[in-house]
Order: structure tokens, then sequence, then C-alpha cells
């Protein structure tokens, strides 16, 4: 299990320093290059029919994932095996694993809450959901940011970590790209109806696993098994993402409130059905709750690695 022991490197070089703002600055991040790359290829991609924009929907995915993956799969096979090979690939998959800025992320969301200050709640959680939180009230804004906690301890941290312990280097990053694809192209709207099909439908499959872990993880992070379970086998098939509703469902039963629901998006209301749906509206001391219990599951996730590593 070498790639255990690379993305344990990875995990605890996050929890210890985040993505420091000075290296920010000076190289920006891995994703945002990715980012960049999707950006160039779907201005001059996008157009024409359907037909035409998923078939160049697709090549722009296999284009990204041949331009992220290939450094790295050159990378390992240059560094080979060895210690130093093994703290150099954990440096590189550091800033591709995203547990303390999503610790930060809720924390800023809360914060103003806790303090009756919904602007700058509203404008903490525009920085970590894709929707308009601008009418939402407390409850409103406690449910988006534990359903942001949920769906992005998933996808942004036991994902990169799975497919990274599965192919090493070359595996975290081809999730990263797929993710990020997924969350620049994947929408159901008419540009990117068509164009961003291919990105979407595999984001949704190399989810499928890691969403599902996740909620066992939570449920078992929350000292309630029983009742996140019960949640989950009710409610999680029901979300609007085939994906999301797992680890969303296993927050909800876990701290015993109701996330989901009804929304707006632009100028309509989207129906969605409630998780957990009875139990209580979440406050701002529920999401103080919900990130204890995050810090318990990323608790959980490090000993996996180091039983992993050990081995």
């Amino acid at each position: 299990m070498i790639f255990a022991q690379v993305m344990l490197i990875g995990l605890l070089l996050d929890v210890a320093m985040g993505w420091p703002s000075a290296l920010f600055r000076r190289l920006s991040h891995p994703v945002v290059w990715i980012g960049a790359l999707i950006s160039a290829l779907e201005v001059r991609l996008n157009k024409g029919g359907a037909r035409w924009r998923l078939a160049t929907g697709t090549l722009t995915v296999a284009l990204v994932l041949l331009v992220s993956v290939l450094p790295a799969v050159l990378v390992t096979l240059v560094l080979g095996k060895g210690w130093a090979a093994l703290l150099v690939l954990g440096v590189l998959a550091w800033p591709l694993i995203a547990v303390r800025s999503m610790y930060d992320h809720v924390a800023a969301v809360r914060d103003p809450l806790a303090a009756g200050d919904l602007r700058g709640a509203r404008h903490a959680l525009s920085m970590i959901v894709g929707r308009d939180p601008s009418t939402l009230d407390g409850a409103g804004i406690s449910r988006a940011a534990l359903e942001s906690l949920a769906e992005n301890t998933s996808d942004g941290i036991v994902a990169p970590l799975v497919w990274g312990v599965v192919a090493g280097l070359p595996g975290i990053v081809a999730y990263k790209a797929i993710n990020t694809m997924d969350s620049m192209i994947g929408h159901r709207n008419d540009r990117y109806e068509h164009f961003g099909k291919a990105a979407a439908r595999l984001d949704d499959l190399v989810n499928l696993v890691p969403a599902r872990l996740t909620s066992l993880i939570f449920a078992l992070a929350s000292g309630v098994l029983r009742r996140s379970f019960q949640v989950v086998f009710q409610d999680a098939a029901r979300h609007r993402s085939p994906n999301a509703g797992w680890p969303e469902a296993a927050l909800a039963g876990g701290l015993g409130v109701r996330l989901s629901g009804p929304r707006i998006y632009g100028d309509r209301v989207a129906q969605e059905p409630w998780v957990n749906e009875g139990a209580a509206d979440p406050e701002a001391r529920d999401i103080s709750r919900g990130l204890a219990l995050y810090v318990r599951a990323m608790f959980l996730c490090g000993a996996v690695l180091v039983g992993l590593a050990i081995l």
C-alpha cells in the first residue's frame, strides 16, 4: 500500500498547513491551472449543434485528463521507489486534499451567523455554494453550509484519497480534473447541457464509491450509527444527485436536522425533497456540531490511511 503512504503524507501536510496564501500568490493552485485549461477549451469548442457539442465536450474531457495526468505519471516513473520518492509524491498530492480549507470555509459561515450577521454569513456561504444565497434566512444558510460540508467532504477529501490510494498521484490528479470539469461545465442549462454531459456522467461514476464511503464515515463518526443509517436508507436515493444524497443524509441523521428541501435557482423554485424530513431546521450551533463531526470523520480517514500504510 505504497500509495496509501503518499496520501497520508499529503493529508498530514494539509491538516498542518492547508494551502498557504504565500504559495497561492506565487504558484496559484493546481485546480486553478486545470480550470484555466478547461475554460480555454470550452471557449473554443463549445459551439454548434447538440451532437457536435456532445462530441467536443467528450474531446475536452479526454484532453484535460491527458494534459493533467501525463505529467503525474511521468513524475511517478522518474522518482521510482524509496522514502524520498514517497515524500515528494506526498508533497505533490498535498494541494489536492482540502481538509483544512473545508473546515475554514464552513466555519466562516457559522461565525457571522452566530453573531446575527446574516449579510456576512450569506457572503461567506457564496464562497462554497453555486446558488445565490441572498434570499436565505438563518435556517437556509445553516442547511446550505451543512449540505456543502457533506458533499465537499466526499468530493474534496474522501474521493481524492480513495483514487490516490488506488492509483497514486495520477489517480488523485485524474479525480481532481474530472471533478473540476464537472463543477465548471457539468451543468444542465442551455450552454452546458450537451457540452458538459460527458464530464457530468464521468464525475457521477468516479464518485459512486467515495460518496457511499463518506456516508459510512459520517455515520461512524456521529455516535448515532443506527439513526444516521436510517436516514441514509430512507432518503439518499431520493436526492437530486446520485451521489451527494449519501453523505448529506448521513450527516442529517447524525445531527438530527433536516437538509435539502425546496430551493430557489434564479427565478424558479426547485421542489427538492427533504432529507430527514420531520427533523428540526439547523441553526448556527448545528454547524458547529457538524464541524465537530467532520473533525472526527477526518480522524477516521487518517486512521484508515495509517492502517493501509502499515500494510
